[in-house]
C-alpha cells in the first residue's frame, strides 16, 4: 500500500514538473520570437535611420490619443506607459529624436516639472513612410516567418 502511494506521488510530481517545463518552454518560445522580431525590426528600420524603440515612440505619438485630448502632445509618462523602456532610456531616446528633428519637447503648463513631447512634421512624415515597412516585418515575423 505504501509503495503504491509512493509511486502515485512520484507520478504526480512528474506531472507537475512536465506542466512547469511546458510553461518554461512556452516562455522561451515567446522570448525567441521577440528577439528575432526585434532584431529584424532593428535591421530593417536602420535603413531609415531608426531602431525599433525609436519607431515605437513615433508610433505612439502618431497613432494614439493623449490623455489631454485637447493637446497633440504627450506627457513623457504617457509614452512610458506604452513603450517598454525605463524612464532614463526613454528620455535619452526622446533626446535623440529631438536632435534629429522628429519630435519636440516642451514644458507641461499644468506641471512645471513635467515634459510634453509632440511629433514634428518631419517626424510625422517619417512615421508615415516607415509604418508600412514596420507592419510588414511584424506580419512576416509574427506569422511564423523568419528574417530574410
Amino acid at each position: 500500500m505504501q509503495q503504491s502511494r509512493f509511486f502515485a506521488r512520484v507520478r504526480a510530481m512528474e506531472a507537475v514538473e512536465k506542466a512547469e517545463q511546458g510553461l518554461v518552454d512556452q516562455w522561451r518560445d515567446i522570448l525567441a520570437v521577440h528577439a528575432r522580431t526585434l532584431c529584424e525590426l532593428d535591421r530593417t528600420l536602420h535603413q531609415h535611420g531608426l531602431c525599433a524603440s525609436d519607431f515605437e515612440v513615433l508610433d505612439v505619438l502618431a497613432t494614439t490619443t493623449p490623455a489631454d485630448a485637447g493637446d497633440s502632445s504627450y506627457r513623457v509618462q504617457e509614452i512610458a506607459e506604452r513603450v517598454h523602456l525605463s524612464q532614463s532610456a526613454l528620455s535619452r531616446l526622446i533626446g535623440r529624436l529631438e536632435k534629429d528633428g522628429l519630435v519636440e519637447r516642451c514644458m507641461c503648463p499644468e506641471d512645471r516639472r513635467g515634459v510634453r513631447v509632440a511629433l514634428t512634421p518631419k517626424g510625422r512624415a517619417l512615421h508615415g513612410e516607415v509604418l508600412p515597412v514596420q507592419r510588414a516585418v511584424l506580419g512576416r515575423m509574427l506569422a511564423g516567418g523568419s528574417a530574410g
